[in-house]
């Protein structure tokens, strides 16, 4: 059984709960679908983590701006946190992150962190239409924070959610697995209280953690697929 993980976006501590659950779950390797980086404090644990444990990852368009010292372009919030990252990251994690690949296959999964048209940014809406293009029969990308199984004919698709900052209105943390042949979404608490008082810590009101709380985006929207 592998692990699917996906938009950590710095959360160390919800990061911390899914593999431990991964684990228990006999997983025998676990994949990350991108964005290490993003939103919150803990940036360098998540990325060493990572590496610590050999999870293979693909790049997301938080860890892009990060590697490639750009802003994202749809979210002050999110530039404000970025800002923050950009300050504390090691060296070497920073190598790391810009090393990912944008695509790949691995365990039969055909993987990006957005779509199939655009790896880094899209926000894929499964159809038959849209992978019926693709070769390959099992796909997964996270980027929309909502978790979701799809399947047509000999096309299947998985997003595994959010790790880090689930935005369907569920505060657990979210991620997915694949025996090789179906998927299967997954939660699980953790100290959402934790986190909170480490981005405090670090200098951040209260506005850029509290969605945490209600499982939604900074600003406390719900998303869709």
């Amino acid at each position: 059984m592998i692990g699917i993980i996906s938009d950590i976006h710095g959360n160390h501590v919800a990061l911390s709960a899914v593999l431990r659950t991964l684990d228990d779950l006999g997983a025998t390797d676990i994949i990350c679908l991108g964005d290490i980086g993003g939103y919150y404090c803990q940036i360098n644990q998540c990325c060493e983590t990572l590496r610590q444990r050999n999870i293979f990852a693909v790049m997301g368009n938080h860890d892009w701006y990060l590697a490639k010292g750009e802003p994202c372009p749809r979210s002050n919030s999110a530039n404000v946190c970025l800002d923050y990252q950009r300050t504390v990251i090691t060296p070497d994690n920073l190598v790391w992150l810009a090393s990912l690949p944008e695509r790949a296959i691995i365990h039969g999964l055909d993987i990006v962190h957005g779509g199939w048209n655009d790896p880094i940014d899209e926000y894929v809406r499964p159809s038959q239409e849209y992978f019926s293009g693709l070769p390959g029969n099992h796909f997964a990308s996270g980027h929309t924070h909502v978790q979701c199984v799809w399947s047509s004919g000999d096309k299947h698709y998985c997003n595994p959610g959010s790790v880090g900052q689930p935005r369907d209105g569920n505060s657990k943390a979210a991620f997915a697995t694949w025996d090789g042949s179906s998927f299967e979404l997954h939660r699980v608490d953790y100290d959402i209280e934790k986190i909170q008082k480490e981005m405090a810590l670090a200098g951040f009101s209260p506005y850029y953690s509290e969605n945490l709380s209600s499982g939604t985006s900074i600003g406390g929207r719900i998303s869709k697929i």
